[in-house]
């Protein structure tokens, strides 16, 4: 699959930010979906919701708090954040915090596996959106994309940063489970499918 992070368009601006905009809409509903699973996390959400518990801040705001702190990470690697980038950094938590403001946690198992499995759809097809809007990366795929300038194998920087900060949150006491490993499993292929279908083409 083509690298989309490094090749932002800038043609049809209205479209795109609006589909940027709608994408991460969905992504942000997407993590409060697997929130609200309680089967586990992804693994940047693990250490959202261990430093949240530690720092007893709502998830979403702490997921915009990392955001800020990873965006500092872009300053040695050399990596200039976009509009689309800070609206990344900002939109998902929110959206995560009015979502599980709204959604009551479920004991139901069998709703508990539905809130799973839709949230990783919905956040694949919610990153289809935004990738495919071409504006730029979001903070932590900028990181992965800046260390893959630097010389790092892209798939080595994503599998090392992931795990490390999965780690991490198992240490602060975040939620892992089977949905961590189901969305290992399944966000690459749900996104794949997604993007071609929904990136907006440059125009010749």
């Amino acid at each position: 699959m083509p690298n989309y992070f490094l090749r932002p368009f800038k043609d049809r601006p209205a479209q795109r930010l609006t589909r940027c905009v709608f994408g991460l809409t969905l992504f942000g509903v997407g993590i409060g979906m697997q929130k609200r699973g309680n089967l586990g996390l992804p693994p940047w959400d693990v250490f959202h919701d261990g430093l949240s518990g530690i720092i007893d801040w709502p998830f979403g705001r702490t997921i915009i708090l990392t955001s800020a702190f990873v965006m500092l990470l872009w300053i040695p690697l050399r990596q200039a954040p976009g509009f689309a980038t800070i609206l990344n950094a900002v939109q998902i938590g929110v959206v995560a915090d009015i979502f599980l403001s709204i959604v009551p946690t479920s004991t139901w198992m069998p709703a508990r596996v539905a809130l799973m499995f839709g949230g990783i759809v919905v956040t694949g097809i919610g990153s289809g959106f935004y990738i495919g809007a071409g504006l730029g990366p979001g903070p932590r795929d900028g990181l992965m994309t800046g260390l893959a300038k630097r010389g790092m194998n892209l798939a080595v920087a994503r599998t090392s940063v992931e795990v490390t900060i999965m780690i991490t949150g198992v240490i602060l006491g975040g939620s892992i489970g089977v949905g961590t490993l189901a969305f290992a499993l399944l966000i690459g292929p749900i996104v794949a499918r997604a993007l071609p279908l929904l990136q907006i083409r440059p125009r010749v």
